[in-house]
């Protein structure tokens, strides 16, 4: 309810194994209070069923997919994609290859974990991949209230993505919320100018 209060433009559900994780229960519940917001649901390596399953019963607008999910696979999904790459020293450009995505998402890249680390990427370092990566693009990654203005001035993502950075204790925070949305709010105003 905060993110949509306060300006969001998506809301995400997390269906990958995570301590974040929800159940498709639990979003439809909240999705179908939530209006005027578009939602998103994130998986790593799920079938292909359990995610469109997904979908239809949360009236998801776009899947978020956080592991390695093929070119042929975000084909199949039957409805708006977003893929996670993770950012890492030897990334290349290659890896977009084949993917026609809704949007691609800049994420970070850490041994064993699929997203959600909350550990910022060298944004200084992924300036050249950013500029051939398909578009829109979505920063992600150890984003917060105090760094997302500098992540937006560096990266200049068509939007950002952000989760652990608005929690206190692993709970989501209204007043980092309102922070980090106001935070990303006067970044586009200013972009604007």
């Amino acid at each position: 309810m905060a993110a949509q209060e306060y300006g969001a433009d998506l809301l995400g559900f997390v269906f990958a194994d995570s301590k974040r994780q929800t159940t498709i229960k639990e979003a439809s519940e909240i999705a179908c209070k939530v209006t005027g917001i578009k939602k998103v649901g994130v998986f790593v390596n799920a079938p292909l069923s359990e995610v469109q399953l997904a979908a239809r019963e949360c009236c998801l607008d776009y899947v978020q997919l956080h592991g390695d999910e093929s070119p042929e696979y975000c084909r199949q999904v039957g409805i708006p994609v977003i893929k996670a790459f993770r950012i890492r020293p030897d990334f290349s450009i290659t890896e977009f290859a084949g993917y026609q995505t809704a949007w691609t998402l800049f994420d970070s890249f850490s041994a064993g974990q699929q997203g959600g680390t909350g550990v910022a990427f060298d944004w200084q370092q992924a300036q050249q991949l950013l500029r051939q990566a398909p578009r829109p693009l979505l920063a992600a990654g150890g984003l917060t209230p105090e760094n997302v203005v500098e992540a937006i001035a560096i990266l200049k993502p068509d939007g950002v993505d952000v989760s652990g950075g608005v929690e206190t204790n692993g709970v989501k925070d209204t007043v980092k919320i309102k922070r980090f949305i106001a935070a990303v709010r006067g970044a586009e105003r200013s972009h604007v100018k």
